[in-house]
This record gives C-alpha cells, structure tokens and sequence, in this order.
C-alpha cells in the first residue's frame, strides 16, 4: 500500500515543483531586487542625540554630509600601586576586562583595547556618553582604577556617528 502512495504521489510532487513564473508569483526574482539602504534622518538622529545632552554638528563634504558626535578617548595609563602579587594582578585582569565588556555591552564604550607596548599609556577606551564627568565616573569604576594598577586621563575626542575601523 505505501509503495502504491509512493508511486502515485511522487511523480506528482515532482511536476508540482517546476518553476513558477514571475508574473503568476506576484514578486520580483532575487536577481532584480536591489539592495536599499535605508536613509537616515541626520537632523533627526542630531535632534535625538542633542535632547539626551551629547554634543553634534554637521560637517558637509562633496555631496556627504556627517554627523559628528563627541565621545570621550579614556587612555588608562600605569598607576601608583603596581605592587599586586600575580595572582591578585591576574584576578584584577578579569574583573577589569569584565567591567569593560559590561561597558560595551551596555553601550557605554565603543572602542576598547590595550596597546602593544609597554609604555604608560596601557590601552584606551571611547565612551559614548553625554558628559566628560559621566565618563570620567565610569571610567573610575573600573576595578583596575579602584585598586590603583591603572589611572585614568579623559579627553573630549569627535568622529563621524557610524564610523568605523577597516
């Protein structure tokens, strides 16, 4: 009985399966669909933004034109107390790097990392906040900063709103 289904069934589903022409589908191919990048607003994310305290403005190029944000480049640099033990400095290590990705996660900082030298300035990190003082205050809370293995100095810096790194 079951092969009886089979072979009753199956050739059927096979024709059932031939391409169905465009105009009877109603929708476009996937060859003629184009890629639409939706066309943010700039005076209404620069509005946004302004409402909320962060600092903006405009700066046109050619036919572009970007919006501008200010964000705040928190270099963390050697503190006075670098007497930790290794496994205490271990232990700072990974609370430190939690609180970082916590402030990435939270949208806090956008930029993070350490440097590749040994210089006094041991990494940076880009905080997206409203205020120096906010990021300033975060940037203290740091388990590193607290226990005095980094200290922090916080500098107003601009880039374009979407910016990225290649």
């Amino acid at each position: 009985m079951k092969k009886l289904i089979y072979i009753l069934v199956f050739p059927f589903l096979i024709l059932s399966c031939k391409d169905i022409p465009e105009q009877e589908r109603g929708i476009p191919g996937p060859e003629k669909v184009e890629k639409k990048k939706p066309k943010a607003n700039i005076d209404s994310i620069a509005n946004h933004l302004n409402e909320k305290g962060y600092q903006t403005f405009t700066n046109k190029e050619g036919d572009s034109t970007y919006l501008m944000q200010q964000y705040y480049m928190v270099f963390l640099k050697k503190g006075e107390n670098r007497s930790q033990d290794s496994t205490e400095a271990a232990n700072l290590q990974k609370e430190h790097l939690a609180y970082l990705s916590r402030m990435a996660q939270e949208g806090y900082a956008s930029l993070i990392g350490p440097f590749g030298d040994d210089g006094d300035i041991r990494g940076i990190a880009v905080y997206n906040t409203a205020t120096q003082q906010e990021a300033d205050s975060l940037a203290k809370q740091d388990p590193m900063v607290k226990a005095g293995r980094l200290k922090v100095e916080v500098h107003p810096w601009w880039t374009a709103k979407g910016g990225k790194l290649d």
